[in-house]
């Protein structure tokens, strides 16, 4: 059996290690989404994923409306995610449309009913939202710049295999703390980096 002090989850370890504790802060956080999404998906009687893929495809361009790039964006098979995209049309919330720039695949389109449900569930963590609009500014851009860079750690760790932030476009260029975004010609400083930019393009490394 493996030493409980090494282990980020003891309390014990928690108390000598700042480390730790960050870690163990982090994945209460995460919780509390798991919660506050399954509590809006009960409500709509619909699971998190199904709940996840309404907000996403009212939320993003027609060429993101795939089962395709919505398996990789929540890190599921492409099996599961049509599974979840047929729940979705049999409850009339999605329909399938002819996709114009590949005619193998299809377009999903939310639905006048799936469009409502999208709208209601997607406030689901406006408590968590209420609390960080309270931070200042600067706590503000420091939390932002050390999540954003957490975030790109843990894609290139292979780890979550689809975003749309700064640090992996073809666009952004720069060293240090000097970031620079090359197609909309803005210098990249905290307040301006973005994690979901509808100008993605991702760098071929």
């Amino acid at each position: 059996m493996g030493n409980l002090h090494t282990i980020p989850f003891n309390p014990d370890t928690q108390n000598t290690s700042n480390d730790a504790l960050i870690l163990a802060a982090l994945e209460r956080v995460g919780e509390s989404f798991r919660v506050m999404l399954w509590e809006q998906a009960k409500e709509n009687g619909l699971s998190p994923i199904q709940v996840q893929s309404l907000i996403f495809l009212h939320t993003h361009s027609a060429s993101k409306a795939t089962v395709t790039y919505l398996s990789k964006e929540f890190n599921v098979t492409k099996a599961t995610m049509s599974d979840v995209v047929k729940v979705l049309t049999e409850k009339k919330l999605v329909v399938r449309k002819d996709n114009p720039a590949d005619s193998r695949a299809q377009v999903l389109k939310l639905t006048a009913a799936g469009k409502k449900v999208a709208e209601t569930t997607g406030g689901f963590a406006n408590t968590l939202l209420q609390y960080i609009g309270q931070l200042g500014d600067a706590q503000k851009a420091g939390l932002k710049t050390i999540l954003l860079e957490l975030i790109y750690h843990l894609y290139q760790e292979n780890i979550i295999t689809m975003q749309r932030m700064c640090f992996s476009c073809t666009h952004f260029s720069g060293e240090g703390d000097q970031h620079f975004c090359n197609l909309l010609r803005l210098p990249l400083l905290p307040e301006t980096l973005r994690l979901d930019c509808p100008e993605h393009e991702l760098r071929k490394d």
